[in-house]
């Protein structure tokens, strides 16, 4: 007969992994009292959750960790038995070894037994972090583990399935007088998105709400860096160039599919520089002013290959400014020290101070081009939504690259419509020869003002914004 242990021996190497590697048969010799989790770093992150019996430490893998919630099932993969040695072990398995990865105690303690069968196991755990009644049972072929009774924290919130960015109105820098009443930060020059984070898995959403996550997957270590913790973060996704955000270098990764974009993710990845915290295990922290958010924030020590904090300044305006000058940055962000997170609201406690204005525009047709580019668009034409329709604000026809041109003609002739979409009148010098298309396109231009007619001064293309729907903007 062999001992409970063979499996464990199988699939270990004496001398090449520190894990304990006792000989011999089970000897039971404890009181069938103590756990231990492991927090695993392998190939993808999970929790080993190891009870004592019989002599040994049986064990489920548990990709997200034991539930919070009370009712919350999670996936329990049953594996080999481990050693008693084991319930102190922690160290880095080397690669090509089962189980390569880093190994550390999350948490350890006592714990009762309510039922023991081949089918259902249900415990009550007494740990410094884990604490309540989980039964881990049987499901056809899988083990599950579920969480009875209420959470260990009576306050706990769950973590929100989904938040909308809060987002800033134009303005001018504060007054010296007000200054130390702000924060100042860079504006990127990228994408805007939030993260949710749980079980070590960071979810990433865009401005409206979709799933982003495949089309950034060298994103997906900042969960396992946040481990266990629960939260939701804000911030601006960016392709660094020279040591700056360049948008142009952005489009390719924001049109990627998820097969192009792990291609891309190895020569051309992008940087989630983070600005807010909003949810952090089992608090909201919405109603917290931005001071202390951003104190919360910084304690999460944030850091790694693809993504980082991005630094705010408080007080010291106008030097924040001529900084972002000095690095050709598109801006800053003025933020109130005593401001909360309101989600989905455009607020005046959030002031965008640029010296170019930018501007989120819809697509409703196009202009022929000549000599060059004769064989695609020479401009395109805008417009803006209100309340009676589309209102034509003018046209845009530089700042395209050559695959730029290509690309978004493709994407028009799609759209192609008879009738002009604006609800005012287009010029006649304008309108002669343009092509009209569906309102559904949009994208992002620069420009110095605004003429007295209403129309852009001097604007340059900067690239489409498909994480915007053009009938939500202004709103």
């Amino acid at each position: 007969m062999g001992s409970r242990l063979d499996e464990y021996r199988r699939k270990r190497r004496a001398g090449r992994t520190p894990e304990p590697l006792p000989e011999g048969d089970v000897v039971p010799h404890g009181d069938d009292d103590t756990f231990v989790i492991h927090e695993h770093h392998a190939r993808r992150l999970h929790w080993d959750v190891r009870l004592e019996r019989d002599g040994v430490l049986v064990s489920w893998a548990v990709p997200k960790g034991l539930p919070v919630e009370q009712g919350t099932l999670r996936l329990a993969v049953h594996t080999e038995d481990h050693p008693l040695e084991y319930a102190t072990f922690s160290g880095d398995i080397p690669k090509g070894e089962y189980g390569a990865g880093r190994m550390t105690i999350w948490d350890s303690g006592t714990y009762e037994t309510l039922k023991w069968s081949e089918r259902e196991v249900s415990v009550v755990l007494h740990g410094e972090r884990a604490q309540g009644h989980f039964v881990f049972f049987r499901s056809g072929e899988q083990w599950q583990v579920i969480r009875k009774g209420p959470p260990q924290d009576p306050g706990w919130e769950p973590l929100p399935e989904l938040v909308a960015p809060m987002l800033a109105v134009s303005g001018r820098l504060p007054s010296a007088a007000e200054d130390d009443d702000w924060a100042y930060e860079f504006k990127w020059d990228g994408v805007r998105a939030l993260a949710r984070v749980e079980g070590g898995r960071a979810t990433l959403f865009s401005r409206r709400g979709g799933d982003i996550s495949t089309t950034y997957p060298e994103l997906r270590g900042l969960g396992e860096q946040l481990g266990s913790a629960q939260a939701w973060l804000d911030g601006e996704i960016v392709a660094l160039r020279e040591g700056r955000p360049s948008f142009k270098a952005l489009q390719a990764r924001m049109h990627a599919g998820e097969q192009r974009a792990r291609a891309l993710s190895k020569h051309q990845p992008v940087t989630y520089l983070v600005f807010d915290l909003l949810h952090l295990d089992g608090r909201s922290l919405l109603d917290l002013p931005y001071t202390r958010r951003r104190e919360l924030l910084t304690g999460l020590e944030l850091g790694g290959a693809h993504w980082q904090v991005s630094p705010s300044f408080t007080g010291e305006g106008a030097a924040v400014v001529a900084a972002a000058g000095e690095q050709d940055l598109e801006g800053v962000i003025a933020k109130r020290a005593d401001s909360r997170y309101a989600p989905g609201k455009r607020s005046d406690d959030w002031l965008k101070i640029t010296e170019l204005r930018t501007l989120d525009a819809v697509i409703g047709g196009w202009r022929p081009g000549e000599g060059k580019r004769s064989d695609t668009f020479g401009s395109l034409m805008l417009g803006l939504p209100y309340d009676g329709g589309l209102r034509y604000i003018g046209q845009v026809g530089s700042g395209f690259t050559e695959d730029m041109l290509r690309e978004l003609l493709a994407m028009l002739r799609e759209l192609e419509r008879t009738t002009p979409p604006f609800a005012d009148e287009v010029p006649k010098e304008r309108a002669k020869g343009a092509h009209w298309v569906s309102p559904t396109l949009v994208g992002e231009v620069v420009f110095k003002d605004w003429t007295e007619d209403g129309r852009l001064r001097a604007p340059a293309w900067r690239g489409l914004r498909p994480d915007l729907d053009a009938k939500e903007l202004g709103s």
